[in-house]
């Protein structure tokens, strides 16, 4: 038996095994291109795809802070080429970025959707939840930016080799505005924080068609040194310093407990009722932005900040004798409001003290805690005149938008967007 051709017949000849070497190395050359290819190309896009998406970050966070006018009255016409514009003016990897779409819309949390739609009208902010304002596509509150390389599309380079001259990205995002939550420096006027109870109705929506006052029961309000990790009564010198000043003086975050005191800080009042006879001269309303906080608990130590409102300050009661003298004769209506005997101005002429308050009462619907009507009553502690208190009537009227999406509704926008998709 020839062992020489037996060998041969089972592996081959040595030139045959040399082939088959060949295109074993020819695959493996051919995968580690394709695998190089991948990596380069790959690392490119990725780079490319970032680029764009920052591009459209920027737009959609542009477009979404000027959604609204600026006193929250309407949608802005010009939301989307703001957005447009401050996309465009980036660049990736030295190439101008395409924007395919800018728009203006609905975000829905509920469903994660962005609905657009180009009214210019605002919807009412008064007497409706969130999950309502969720679910109404005519809510104008995002901007979707989609931005792109495809007129100069990102470079290929071991892929050339495979038939690819250059790839198509995309990249798409959404910012949105919401209600005023985390609220930035000097954003709200006074050291006054106002309870969420007392803003709202039985089913929990904000409300702006009854006045309250402070201090009225545990849940309507007190003062505040805007404070975070900070809890007890403040000192009467700390909060004269913050009236009439220049609001808070440091960022207040949403969800989180800022001080608190439920009670009178009698020479702090006295400085607010100063302030509020020099602004106001007794006959017009003040309107400020306050901080709200929640106050299942009631007021004090500490509460969590849960948003911001702006409200009218219609009256300020610092004794509770001398009616007669002291209770107003003539006051200027907020815009929302209507009557009285001439157009914008309540005024009462008796020289009854306890009528004029009945029909200021009656003027503004002041209602005490329990919801009746914050009349006169000869025993002081049954009475909506009450010594150092602070009348308000929540606003009805657009108004400057404040801080930081974050909040809930208390009808106040947000001035700064974030991004959610």
């Amino acid at each position: 038996m020839n062992v020489r051709n037996v060998r041969r017949g089972r592996y081959g000849s040595p030139q045959r095994q040399r082939g088959v070497s060949i295109v074993l190395l020819a695959v493996g050359l051919f995968m580690l291109l394709a695998f190089t290819a991948l990596a380069v190309d790959g690392s490119n896009l990725y780079v490319a795809r970032n680029e764009l998406h920052n591009a459209a970050d920027a737009g959609s966070l542009a477009g979404a802070r000027m959604l609204y006018t600026a006193d929250g009255s309407s949608v802005n016409a010009d939301a989307n080429q703001i957005a447009t514009d401050a996309a465009m003016a980036n660049d990736s990897q030295k190439e101008a970025v395409e924007v395919l779409s800018a728009l203006r819309g609905h975000w829905s949390f509920a469903t994660r959707t962005f609905t657009p739609n180009d009214s210019l009208d605002p919807v009412d902010l008064f007497g409706r939840t969130a999950e309502d304002l969720d679910s109404d596509p005519n809510f104008i509150n995002a901007v979707e930016v989609v931005t792109a390389r495809q007129q100069s599309q990102v470079a290929a380079f071991f892929g050339r080799i495979f038939g690819f001259e250059g790839y198509d990205v995309t990249a798409r995002s959404v910012a949105y505005i919401g209600f005023a939550g985390n609220l930035r420096p000097e954003d709200v006027d006074q050291p006054i924080a106002l309870c969420r109870q007392a803003l709202v109705d039985p089913s929990g929506n904000y409300s702006c068609s009854v006045g309250r006052f402070i201090p009225e029961g545990d849940q309507t309000g007190g003062w505040t040194n805007f404070k975070h990790n900070h809890s007890g009564a403040s000192s009467a010198s700390e909060l004269r310093s913050l009236v009439c000043g220049d609001g808070n003086p440091n960022e207040l975050r949403f969800g989180e407990n800022i001080a608190t005191n439920n009670g009178q800080v009698n020479s702090a009042f006295g400085d607010l009722y100063d302030c509020w006879v020099e602004k106001t001269g007794k006959q017009s309303v003040w309107t400020l932005t306050l901080p709200v906080i929640d106050c299942d608990s009631g007021v004090a130590p500490s509460n969590p900040l849960i948003g911001a409102v702006t409200v009218n300050i219609v009256w300020m009661n610092d004794q509770a004798n001398q009616i007669d003298q002291r209770a107003p004769q003539q006051m200027q209506l907020p815009p929302e409001n209507s009557g009285g005997t001439s157009p914008g101005t309540w005024s009462h002429s008796s020289t009854s003290g306890v009528d004029r308050w009945n029909s200021f009462v009656n003027t503004f619907n002041l209602r005490k805690a329990n919801g009746s009507m914050a009349h006169w009553n000869s025993q002081p502690q049954q009475s909506g005149w009450q010594q150092k208190s602070i009348y308000f009537l929540p606003s009805c009227s657009y108004h400057d938008p404040k801080g930081q999406t974050g909040g809930e509704n208390f009808g106040i926008l947000a001035q700064i967007p974030v991004l959610v998709d």
